[in-house]
């Protein structure tokens, strides 16, 4: 990390209830010895396990913690200090904080300002991992997530409760000083590009009510999507058929073939970056029926399959209106990296990520993703994380080779 990586840049920093909260006071330290400004908000549950005193001692600022401070308020001060900031970081985030926030609450000064600012919100979450585990907890971190919050942690590790461990240690301060680093410096590192993105299965019909499809959420795509929209970037999102929210921030163009997916995506160039996260259909009907095949006393009927476009070796292909940037990706079930460097000479783009999407690893469908960035300079290969951790890490990537 360079010296003075935040100087001069403001950060609200707004402490939960915990045990964790003694973990912010290290994480100012460190904010300032970056040259950031710290101011911070103390919620009420905070207060219970560090002091305003201890606090304002070490920002060198005054310390908030009502919403009806009379003489704050008297110019509206939760939304100064709700827009006077370039970041703001939740540290620790309870559950009943990120409850709050997923549900736009805002009931006292911490959640007024999160309903009220404009800027990045980064939070790392701290709790015991059966609430970090709970139905609750895991549906508001997935709202927060495509609201466009960021986050860091939690880790796994022993809890403040005797004999308790898991998921759910807050991230340690450094942790939380690279990632505020990474979200003020790289937040608009695409600024004024074009990034085209596929994402989703494609279905290829058979009749009306049969089709070919490939097992793919979307989420990965449509993770990334978002991830370069928070990078400045405008991006135009070519989704096939899923069933999860589109990403804030970006044009959708919904397909359902993958004839349909080439079309839209040859119509949305030129574009600086194309990644092609899409899990496309290899093949189709040669001849899909307009009305349902009925069950006859022959047995199943002969299909005759033909290859559909292949969209990623097109558009690297082109000699006009090529993207700087090709990107590729491979799920595989074995000789994950081996195929993946196949493809990339196969297919003449830029980068592939591969994964290995065999059932065991949980990834179809699943929030993690453990992926290899093979590319001619060699291969680098990234532990499992979430998939919207592993947008932002390939955003930043992508974002530094233009």
């Amino acid at each position: 990390m360079t010296d003075k990586s935040l100087q001069d840049q403001r950060i609200l920093l707004i402490i939960g209830g915990g045990i964790a909260a003694y973990k912010s006071l290290d994480l100012i330290r460190r904010l300032k010895d970056q040259g950031a400004v710290v101011r911070a908000v103390l919620t009420e549950a905070g207060a219970q396990f560090i002091t305003p005193l201890a606090v304002g001692a070490i920002t060198g600022e005054r310390v908030f913690t009502s919403l009806f401070d009379l003489a704050d308020e008297q110019d509206v001060g939760h939304i100064r200090l709700a827009r006077d900031t370039d970041l703001i970081i939740v540290a620790p985030a309870t559950a009943d904080l990120l409850a709050k926030m997923a549900n736009g609450l805002a009931n006292d000064l911490a959640s007024t300002v999160l309903v009220a600012t404009d800027r990045p919100v980064l939070v790392a979450p701290a709790m015991n991992p059966r609430m970090w585990a709970h139905a609750a907890t895991t549906r508001n971190v997935g709202q927060l997530k495509s609201d466009g919050i960021q986050f860091v942690g939690p880790n796994e590790g022993a809890m403040a409760e005797r004999g308790e461990s898991g998921l759910g240690r807050m991230a340690e301060p450094l942790e939380i000083l690279a990632a505020a680093e990474a979200v003020l410096t790289s937040g608009k590192a695409l600024a004024g590009r074009h990034v085209l993105v596929t994402s989703g299965p494609t279905h290829e019909p058979i009749d009306p009510v049969r089709m070919i499809a490939n097992r793919s959420s979307g989420r990965q795509g449509h993770a990334l999507a978002a991830a370069a929209a928070r990078a400045g970037a405008k991006v135009t999102l070519i989704s096939g058929p899923v069933s999860i929210q589109d990403p804030a921030g970006v044009q959708i163009v919904r397909v359902e073939t993958a004839r349909e997916m080439l079309d839209a995506v040859e119509k949305h160039l030129p574009a600086d970056i194309a990644i092609f996260a899409a899990a496309v259909a290899d093949w189709r009907v040669a001849d899909a029926k307009d009305a349902k095949i009925k069950k006859g006393q022959k047995g199943p009927p002969e299909l005759s399959l033909v290859e559909n476009p292949d969209i990623l070796a097109t558009i690297a292909g082109r000699k006009k209106e090529r993207p700087k940037l090709v990107v590729g990706f491979a799920a595989e079930t074995q000789d994950v990296v081996e195929n993946a460097r196949a493809k990339l000479q196969r297919k003449g783009c830029d980068l592939i990520v591969a994964n290995d999407v065999s059932p065991a690893t949980g990834i179809m469908g699943g929030g993690c993703n453990s992926v290899h960035i093979v590319s001619k300079q060699g291969v680098e290969s990234w532990p499992s994380l979430a998939k919207e951790d592993v947008a932002a890490r390939l955003v930043t990537l992508f974002a530094g080779m233009m």
